[in-house]
Order: structure tokens, then sequence, then C-alpha cells
């Protein structure tokens, strides 16, 4: 009950699936970060549904690519989008540590943060369009990876403030247990990538990688810890880096 509880509630704060209502407590929390990368599972199959129709269907690149880049969207409902937004806006304030942290905080959306949103929607859909049928299966392996690695930055670095939800999440996580739920997710995540694309894994997971040590870096130097938008962030950062990796290695090495 308590991981059924769990997924529950891991759907319900990170999809736009309807869920049956829990309340969002202690208990309830306690190991929601440890379902996470479930909802990665269902993009990656939506993902793989729609290229192999788009595929079948002989789609154009731009259609195929675009519906990729909204699959995510749809299921999330943008949760992750808006985080990488209010970065952007905050970083290019190139303002104190403090008034970024202001502007995570404020609801209103800046230029800057619509001119990044687009410009990141429109390199996914590109990109995604140059992937071919026999790249399906490396593909949804990444917003798992994604959310494996959102997820372990996310209840190991100390929070910029003591209260929001993250902090909310962080002090109601069993953090060694979610830190080893995260981790065994995200080897077997990458075995399956390393299976289905093995010289794109190598490239992928160092790019995954990369993303994290520059939005750690990021969160400790810029903003004095992590929030929930860096969170968001860094997980489209991650996606968009090993697409990009998968598509170089396809160009380079795929027969």
């Amino acid at each position: 009950m308590l991981v059924v509880r769990a997924i529950v509630t891991a759907f319900s704060f990170f999809s736009a699936i309807p869920m049956p209502y829990l309340e969002w407590d202690d208990a309830n929390m306690r190991y929601m970060m440890a379902a996470f990368p479930l909802v990665g599972l269902v993009i990656g199959a939506l993902w793989w549904l729609w290229g192999q129709a788009s595929f079948a269907a002989s789609f154009g690149a731009m259609l195929r690519g675009v519906g990729f880049a909204l699959v995510p969207v749809l299921v999330t409902g943008g949760i992750h989008l808006d985080g990488m937004a209010d970065v952007i806006d905050a970083q290019s304030s190139h303002a104190s540590p403090e008034r970024k942290r202001e502007i995570l905080k404020d609801p209103h959306v800046g230029s800057f943060a619509i001119i990044g949103t687009c410009s990141y929607l429109m390199a996914f859909a590109a990109l995604a369009s140059e992937l071919n049928a026999a790249q399906l299966p490396a593909l949804t392996c990444i917003p798992i990876v994604s959310r494996c690695l959102s997820g372990l930055v996310t209840v190991t670095l100390r929070t910029s403030k003591s209260e929001g939800m993250l902090a909310a999440e962080q002090a109601s996580a069993d953090a060694r247990v979610v830190r080893l739920v995260l981790a065994c997710a995200w080897v077997a995540a990458t075995a399956c990538l390393l299976v289905t694309a093995p010289a794109a894994a190598l490239l992928a997971t160092v790019a995954s990688w990369a993303v994290v040590a520059s939005v750690w870096h990021l969160a400790k130097t810029q903003f004095g810890g992590m929030s929930g938008d860096l969170a968001g962030y860094l997980l489209q950062m991650v996606e968009l880096a090993m697409l990009a990796a998968l598509v170089v290695n396809g160009r380079l090495w795929w027969s």
C-alpha cells in the first residue's frame, strides 16, 4: 500500500494524468521521489508508440519531431518546462543570488523565459526529427534517466530555502532509500540504453552527467542551493543533451 501511495503521489505531483486524491503529507511523500522515474517510463512508452505510428504512416520529419517534443508537455502539464523558464529568467537577470531566488518565486513570466522555452522546444523537435526507427528503443530510456538524475540531485543537494515544495519533499523523504531506488533505476535505464544503442550509450551518459555537474555548480554558486525550478531545468537539459548525443551518434555510427 505504501508503494501504491508513493506512485499515486508522484504522478499527482509530476504529471497531468488523473490520479486518486491523496493528502500530500509526510507519509505519502516519503517515497514519492523513488517513483519519479515511472513518469518517465510513461513518456518513453508514448514516445515509442508515437514513433512507431509516425514511421508507419510516413509522417514528415517536422510533424514527427513536434510530436516527440509535445508528448512530455502533455504528460507532465509542463511542470518541468515552467521550472526551466524561471531559471532562464533568473539567469538572464545577471543579478545577485538573493535577487535570482526572488525571480524564481515570481509567478510572472519574463521575455527571456518565453524566448528560452520556445528555443528549447524548437531544438528538441529539430533533433527528434533526425531520429530513425531503429533509435526509438534508445529514445525511450532518456526520460527515465533524466528523472533519476533530477531526483538524485533533489534529495542530495541542500535547498536554497527552508520553505516550499522542494523543502517539504526533502523533509518528508527517506533520503537513503530514495537515493538507492533512484540509483538502481538509473543503472537499469542506462543498461537498457547500452543494449539498445551501444555506441550512443557512452556519449549520452557523459552528456547527461555533464549537465548534472553544470547545474550542481549553478545551484551552489548562483542560487545558494537546489530548488524545484532548478530540478526542472536539470531534467529538461539532460533530456536535450541526451537526445543530441543520440542524434550525433546516429549520424556518425548508426548503420
